[in-house]
């Protein structure tokens, strides 16, 4: 079937991607859920991004892109920007979330933007890697750095196009649109398979 209600709605094959504490995915193709061998199908969160990461992810593996595109990963993008350099930043002066970098780069703030760029590049180019194993029609953006809206797709899609293989390269981006509620309709849907 196709896919049932928010930002996937009319897809049958479809990557959701939930960036919250951590990177988290589901992978719908022809309207089934890909749940894999011993359903770690899906887990986007824990491709392998970078060789000399120091820092273990959760996972217990170096690397990850939950480590660079998660809520967490963007605070830590922002605060070895913050340490590596000495420009001027509203940053400097509070909270550091992936909310206070996405509303800095809203304004404008240079330091913030670069931090976008590489939160993009991470991601952009994490997608890119998926598209060429499933050749999605639509990704759609969930969690709660999503609320940043769509300026965070920008980011995404300029790297997402740079590093994909052509015959992915129309995919759609799109925000979720069900907030908590994605939960209840992918459990409904499990149970109607």
């Amino acid at each position: 079937g196709e896919m049932w209600k928010g930002g996937g709605e009319g897809y049958k094959n479809v990557v959701l991607v939930t960036l919250g504490t951590g990177v988290g995915g589901g992978i719908v193709i022809n309207g089934k859920i890909l749940t894999g061998a011993t359903g770690a199908g899906g887990e986007i969160g824990h491709i392998h991004m970078v060789d000399d990461e120091k820092d273990a992810c959760g996972c217990g593996n170096h690397g990850c892109l939950e480590q660079y595109a998660s809520a967490t990963g963007i605070v830590r993008l922002a605060n070895k920007k913050l340490t590596s350099s000495d420009k001027p930043s509203a940053l400097r002066d509070g909270e550091v979330s992936a909310k206070t970098v996405f509303d800095a780069v809203k304004a404008g703030d240079s330091l913030a933007i670069e931090i976008a760029e590489e939160f993009g590049e991470y991601l952009g180019k994490g997608l890119a890697a998926i598209a060429g194993v499933c050749n999605p029609e639509i990704f759609v953006l969930g969690g709660g750095v999503s609320k940043a809206g769509p300026i965070l797709i920008d980011y995404i899609q300029k790297y997402y196009k740079k590093y994909v293989f052509h015959g992915s390269r129309e995919a759609k981006f799109a925000l979720a649109t069900l907030g908590n509620r994605a939960g209840i309709y992918g459990a409904a849907k499990l149970v109607l398979n």
